[in-house]
C-alpha cells in the first residue's frame, strides 16, 4: 500500500459536517434508504406536532361561545404543550434511532408514543365530558 492510496481514498469520501461528527459518533454510514425511512418518519411526527399546534391555536381563538374559559385555555394549553413536546420528542427519536442504525444495535423503543397517546385521551375525555355535561 501506498501513501497515494489513503489519500486518494479520503479525497473520494465526503466529509461529514462537525455538527453531524458530534450528533452521530461512531458506527458506520447505514443504507440511505434506512435513514430516509427515518427521515420520512420525523417528518410526519412534524406534521403532527404541528397540527397540534394548529388545534390549540383554533380552540382558543375560535370556540369563546362553546366552551367556558377554564376548559378552553386548558384544552388549548393542552394542545400546545403536545405539539411542543411531540416535536421536540421527534427530533430525539430521530437522533436515537440514527445512531442506533449507524451502531447495528437495536432501535429504541418510542417513548413518546404512550405520552402522546394519554395527552390525546385526557384532551378527549375532557372534552367529552363537557359535551355530555353541558
Amino acid at each position: 500500500m501506498t501513501n497515494s492510496e489513503p489519500r486518494a481514498h479520503a479525497a473520494t469520501t465526503p466529509s461529514r459536517g462537525k455538527i453531524a461528527v458530534r450528533l452521530l459518533p461512531g458506527g458506520e454510514e447505514p443504507d440511505p434508504r434506512f435513514t430516509l425511512a427515518n427521515e420520512r418518519t420525523f417528518l410526519a411526527w412534524i406534521r403532527t406536532s404541528l397540527a397540534l399546534l394548529a388545534g390549540g391555536i383554533a380552540i382558543e381563538a375560535f370556540t369563546s361561545d362553546l366552551f367556558l374559559e377554564p376548559v378552553r385555555k386548558g384544552l388549548a394549553v393542552l394542545l400546545l404543550l403536545m405539539g411542543m413536546l411531540l416535536s421536540a420528542g421527534s427530533a430525539l427519536r430521530w437522533l436515537r434511532v440514527e445512531r442506533s442504525m449507524r451502531n447495528k444495535a437495536p432501535l429504541p423503543l418510542p417513548l413518546i408514543v404512550p405520552l402522546l397517546a394519554g395527552a390525546g385521551a385526557l384532551a378527549a375525555a375532557v372534552l367529552l365530558i363537557f359535551i355530555l355535561w353541558r
